[in-house]
């Protein structure tokens, strides 16, 4: 049978190929279990930009109570795992859906093991021949929602690459593998097994394909590593665990019965996991004296003065920037008293020492809360020299009225830094949980961020102090209420559109000449 593939692949009988696998452009069926919008994406050169955010994955109280879904997918070697993971994605039409392979977690080779590879003569096939530690201790993460660093294997080296990818954020997994169901604690940190069930001689022909022209194997080799290796694995480790799969799907990538019935599976069970924090956050009753971890920048003349001139509506646009950012640089001044320090001593130019206080830590970064909290880093930059800087973006549900998380850019190994959080104002305080929510993600000490605001409600001070009690809250005003449309009262309007000019009713001055600032 084997000699009878390969002479069909290399010549392209009756059965070649083409007509061995089902063809790679061929319209399918749309799912009938969800109906389809727009695509929540936009595909540039290089980059996928999702526009559809991921919603609150923590309660009111700032912890997670929700976890990751995550889909198990098992089959033997080219049996079109990767596929059907690719089609319920798409069908699936929802934001913050992870695909992992489980080729990234092969093991680190030895020398000798390095050597075998090369002539065709290591197992890679063989539950062995996977790091199962690693890969249960990131799936687990990935499934409490923390930020994990996936290893990069390269198949023409047998070997990991330096730099490993950064994951973060998933809703949904889709975990991939040949030895997906090889581990008991795999298996328990699955809400889903599939099992891909494709013909053998299918799998061989996709296997030569792929090994030849992607990996830059010679057929000798590939065949002989198939008959050694991959064939009695399958029969021993792989299809023996077709029994534990919840559905098994036969032909693979071209059963849309199969693959519709998942989707739909997992769309029922996103549908009961769905929360409402900022509801509860606006209905609640906040009745407790403001938390000790609020400090609020003394109310002098000058400040209260600031804060008359950005309050009043009748400020043109080029004052309310000059003013805000006045009243920004002695915000950050303020919040950077906060950071831990220590005894310092230092000889002064004239001989006699002084002693002193110097930074106490590992690094400062500064995170801005797009889009009104970018108007903070100028002066966070004017003051902290060679200060990093990461920008989370949160918006809006307009259906829901839930924060959703769209984009974040955060420095390398920003777990080690104090982070200075900045945002120009906070109402219900559920864009700034969720944005303190992604830096524990990332492994920030809750006791290490300084949420930053220019003005708060009562309200959003309480609930950020309700769930993260260890992070420092500054700012320059705490106003009592909020309206009906969440802003703070008697507050200062919409900060993003009166900076930024995007309300339609900002004025300037008849003298002002001055670029417009650019978001």
């Amino acid at each position: 049978m084997t000699d009878r593939i390969i002479h069909q692949f290399v010549s392209g009988g009756e059965d070649s190929l083409d007509r061995l696998l089902p063809p790679m452009n061929t319209p399918r069926r749309k799912s009938t279990s969800q109906s389809k919008t727009e695509p929540p994406f936009l595909r540039t050169g290089t980059r996928t930009i999702y526009t559809a955010g991921r919603p609150p994955w923590y309660d009111e109280h700032g912890a997670q109570s929700k976890e990751a879904f995550i889909i198990g997918l098992c089959g033997g070697s080219a049996s079109g795992k990767t596929t059907v993971a690719n089609k319920i994605i798409e069908d699936l039409d929802v934001p913050w859906v992870v695909l992992l392979s489980m080729d990234s977690f092969y093991k680190v080779l030895s020398p000798a093991e390095q050597t075998l590879a090369a002539s065709n003569d290591y197992n890679f096939d063989h539950p062995g021949s996977f790091d199962f530690e690693l890969l249960v201790t990131t799936l687990r993460k990935l499934k409490q929602g923390k930020s994990v660093k996936i290893p990069v294997y390269d198949f023409t080296t047998h070997s990991r690459q330096k730099d490993w990818k950064n994951l973060y954020g998933a809703s949904v997994i889709i975990f991939e593998g040949i030895m997906s169901f090889a581990d008991k604690e795999l298996l328990q940190l699955m809400d889903m097994k599939v099992f891909v069930d494709t013909d053998s001689d299918i799998r061989l022909v996709r296997r030569l394909r792929r090994d030849i022209m992607e990996r830059g194997r010679d057929m000798e080799g590939v065949i002989k590593q198939y008959n050694k290796f991959v064939k009695p694995s399958f029969d021993q480790y792989i299809e023996p665990t077709m029994r534990l799969a919840d559905i098994v799907v036969p032909r693979g990538g071209g059963n849309n019965v199969a693959i519709d019935l998942i989707v739909h599976h997992i769309h029922s069970q996103l549908e009961e996991r769905e929360l409402s924090v900022r509801a509860v956050l606006a209905s609640a009753q906040q009745t407790q004296p403001l938390p000790q971890t609020l400090s609020v920048l003394e109310s002098t003349p000058q400040v209260r003065g600031l804060h008359t001139i950005i309050r009043n509506k009748e400020t043109s646009r080029d004052e309310f920037i000059f003013y805000s950012k006045r009243l920004m640089r002695l915000l950050i001044e303020h919040a950077l008293t906060f950071l831990p320090s220590k005894p310092c001593t230092v000889q002064t130019p004239q001989g006699p020492e002084y002693e002193g206080r110097s930074f106490h830590g590992k690094g400062i970064t500064g995170v801005s809360i797009l889009r009104a909290g970018e108007t903070m880093e100028p002066a966070l930059r004017a003051v902290c020299k060679d200060v990093r800087i990461g920008k989370i973006l949160i918006q809006t549900n307009l259906d829901s009225g839930e924060p959703e998380l769209h984009y974040l850019r955060l420095p390398k190994d920003i777990g080690e830094d104090h982070v200075i959080l900045m945002d120009s104002t906070v109402s219900t305080g559920a864009a700034a949980m969720m944005a303190v929510r992604v830096l524990l993600d990332h492994d920030v000490r809750e006791e290490n961020i300084l949420l930053v605001s220019l003005l708060m409600a009562e309200l959003g001070v309480h609930s950020v102090a309700y769930a993260f009690p260890c992070v420092k809250i500054i700012t320059t005003a705490v106003d009592k209420s909020i309206d009906n449309l969440l802003q703070v009262i008697p507050g200062i309007g919409d900060f993003g559109d009166r900076y930024f000019g995007t309300d339609g009713t900002a004025k300037w001055s008849d003298d002002d000449d001055q670029e417009t600032p650019s978001y």
